[in-house]
């Protein structure tokens, strides 16, 4: 079968040591700071055999993420964006649906607890986790120390064909009704990034209360499924901070009720202006320019009249935050970070809010065959009027 594969050196960065879970060579959780000269192409791969407890998934549809381009986006010095858990050679692509076609005797699917059954729609989790260690048994799977993620150390979805664990699907049989044939997979490509958002802005920023304000920094997919659930929680001014003119048109399609232009406008002015001098309780950095965009968050938590704002961190770089803790301390701020999706049942609420009418598709603003996902990812690097770039395999 066809795939799409990701090879790189491994050449780490002068003062590089190796962490306790790195493995000389192979896999790290600073993929910038060891990997160099990424390189994408189609190469043939054999179709995967599967265990008692795995099942195989022909893949209909996958979407390429902000990771992808990150992975196989190089800089001056030829190390790649992409900060995180690496293992390459890999297939790339988690962001996927598809149907079971082949299911181990012990496979299980989580959200009805029966036997996973031959042609049933799914998609899956991203982040593959042990359930044995300490953050698993907490209930933070997505944190787990013997932590895999698909399309980053384990062979991913841009591939007809791939395998993995029973435990990380979930059935897309919600979807049916809502969706027509096709658009029920594409759908399911969205389940996960949408999860991240949820994770994010629920999960980890705590939610909000009907009635409240939030600021979204950034919109790419992750923050526009993030306006798409906050919008569905009651927020009252979800405003998203986006240069993009064809990202604002899809934000106000998920549920923007103003857009800031940070290239022409001041956000926390602007910001202040709408809210009438209140500010946000949640903000969502989602844009991976700490440098840029914290400065702006801060004068507006300072000069805003909501205490108790929460910051959450989830886009991922390898640029420090610039924080003044004077203003966190005074304004009773909070920062947290998020990561992934895994825990605390994501995916089947994001599943559940979809069924009930909570569509995402819009986010997929251009389809394309598996052939075309190397160049794309290439086009990715500098085009953002593009939202979300789709495969159709």
């Amino acid at each position: 079968m066809k795939a799409v594969r990701l090879r790189a050196e491994w050449a780490p960065r002068k003062g590089f040591v190796l962490g306790a879970k790195d493995i000389e060579g192979k896999l790290t959780y600073l993929g910038s700071k060891v990997w160099r000269n990424p390189r994408v192409q189609i190469e043939d791969a054999p179709a995967p055999k599967i265990a008692d407890d795995e099942v195989l998934v022909e893949v209909k549809v996958c979407g390429i993420c902000g990771s992808d381009v990150h992975m196989a986006q190089a800089d001056k010095a030829g190390y790649i964006f992409y900060p995180g858990l690496t293992a390459f050679p890999v297939t790339l692509g988690h962001e996927f649906a598809g149907v079971v076609v082949e299911a181990g005797k012990n496979a299980y699917e989580k959200r009805t607890n029966k036997r996973v059954k031959k042609g049933e729609p799914v998609c899956a989790e991203e982040m593959f986790w042990c359930g044995r260690c300490r953050p698993c048994a907490d209930g933070y799977p997505n944190h787990c120390e013997a932590l895999e993620e698909i399309g980053f150390s384990y062979n991913g979805a841009f591939a007809r064909y791939v395998k993995l664990k029973a435990k990380y699907c979930w059935s897309l049989m919600p979807l049916i009704e809502r969706y027509p044939e096709d658009d029920v997979f594409v759908a399911g490509s969205l389940v996960e990034p949408t999860s991240v958002a949820y994770n994010a802005v629920i999960e980890r920023g705590g939610g909000i209360r009907p009635g409240d304000n939030v600021a979204i920094l950034g919109g790419g997919p992750i923050g526009l499924a993030a306006i798409a659930i906050l919008s569905r929680a009651g927020a009252s001014h979800v405003v998203l901070s986006e240069p993009s003119k064809g990202r604002a048109e899809i934000g106000r399609k998920m549920g923007a009720t103003a857009i800031i232009n940070p290239l022409k406008e001041n956000f926390a002015e602007r910001l202040l202006e709408l809210t009438d001098g209140m500010g946000a309780k949640l903000y969502l950095e989602a844009t991976g320019l700490p440098d840029i965009v914290w400065p702006q968050i801060e004068d507006a938590i300072w000069r805003g009249r909501t205490l108790n704002s929460t910051v959450v961190i989830v886009a991922r770089a390898d640029a420090k935050i610039p924080v003044t803790g004077e203003v966190f301390q005074v304004r009773r701020a909070s920062i947290v970070g998020a990561q992934g999706h895994s825990g605390h049942g994501t995916f089947p609420r994001v599943i559940s809010a979809m069924g009930a009418g909570m569509d995402l598709t819009p986010l997929v603003t251009k389809k394309i065959r598996l052939e075309d996902v190397p160049k794309h990812l290439k086009l990715l690097q500098t085009d953002r009027e593009e939202c979300k770039i789709t495969a159709i395999l």
